[in-house]
Parts: structure tokens; C-alpha cells; sequence
């Protein structure tokens, strides 16, 4: 019997860009694809939505100069999630203290939803931003690597240091906190 022939992937639009030196082009597929999660990540990290939103551009920026020394040896979205992290993280590291509050931000639904619905979308989004606050830093970014970035265990290993195994850990006992302090209707 042959073996059966291979078939190769098609390439990202992206790496192709960036194989071609292509950074502006790269950058701009980037935003287009990934900015609303990594804006997401982001505000989810800072918990400011000024804060997040720079956060989100400086990632965009760093990356347009990174793109030179990209070698592939991770997603483009785990690259992007790697430099946003590190950002959020440093500007976690020099921030002043001060309450942290959610910044909510109305979408195009809200305002389509009933006063009590809306109302109630805010208090669970508070009560979450609690649950997440009372995290372990290093959980919470664990957790949020893989479900807001969506990001593969193997690729949040790589981003933490961690192996595949102990970011299976961290992101499962975080799940276990967050549905200990918010309820069992989390993820």
C-alpha cells in the first residue's frame, strides 16, 4: 500500500505577509482579525478600558516592529497574545493604586435590550470582574489566555514558561476558584 500523498496546509495571509516582508500588510490583517479579542484581553487584564485600548495599540505597534524577527514557532494570534500580555502585565507592575472598576462599554445590542436586561448583563459583568480579581494574577491570565484569547494549552505553555500540563493545571484550578466565588454557570 502507497502512503497516502500529503496535503499541505494553506498559509495564514499573515505569515505570508510577513515572509514577505510585508509589516504594514501583516499589521493591518492583524487588527482586522484579532484586534476586538486582544482589545478584549486586554480590558479583561487592566480592567480600564483607556488603559486597555493602548494597551491594544501599543501590542499592534510592537508587533509591526517584532514582525522582522517572527519565527513561527507559535500562532500569529499566540505571538499577538505574547506581546499583549507582557504590555498588561508591566502596566499592571507600575500602576498606582486605585479602585478598579469595570468600565462597561455599550455594544450595538444594548441598545436593543430592556432596562432590567441590560441592568442585569452589568451586575453579572461586575460580579464577574470580581470573581476574576479575586484570582491568583498568574490563573487569571492562564484563564484568560485560553478563553478570551482562545488560545491552545501548548501555546499558553509557551507563553507562561510553563509546559502543556501545568497550564492545564493553572487554567483548571482558576475555573475552580471563579465558579467557587461567581457560581457554577461559569464557562
Amino acid at each position: 500500500m502507497y502512503p497516502a500523498p500529503r496535503v499541505s496546509e494553506p498559509v495564514d495571509p499573515i505569515v505570508e505577509a510577513i515572509r514577505r516582508g510585508d509589516s504594514r500588510g501583516a499589521t493591518a490583517m492583524c487588527v482586522t482579525r484579532h484586534g476586538a479579542a486582544l482589545g478584549r484581553f486586554c480590558m479583561a487584564m487592566l480592567a480600564n478600558q483607556a488603559e486597555a485600548d493602548e494597551a491594544a495599540q501599543e501590542t499592534f505597534l510592537a508587533a509591526y516592529t517584532a514582525f522582522a524577527t517572527y519565527r513561527e514557532e507559535a500562532s500569529v494570534r499566540g505571538f499577538l497574545f505574547g506581546i499583549a500580555r507582557h504590555l498588561c502585565a508591566t502596566r499592571l507592575a507600575t500602576r498606582t493604586r486605585r479602585a478598579r472598576r469595570l468600565a462597561l462599554v455599550h455594544d450595538a445590542t444594548a441598545a436593543e435590550e430592556s432596562v432590567p436586561d441590560l441592568l442585569e448583563r452589568r451586575a453579572r459583568a461586575m460580579r464577574m470582574r470580581t470573581a476574576l480579581d479575586e484570582l491568583k494574577p498568574t490563573d487569571r491570565e492562564a484563564l484568560l489566555l485560553r478563553f478570551e484569547a482562545g488560545l491552545a494549552y501548548t501555546e499558553i505553555g509557551a507563553l507562561l514558561g510553563l509546559d502543556e500540563p501545568t497550564a492545564r493545571k493553572r487554567v483548571s484550578r482558576a475555573l475552580v476558584r471563579l465558579r467557587e466565588t461567581y457560581g457554577e454557570e461559569v464557562v
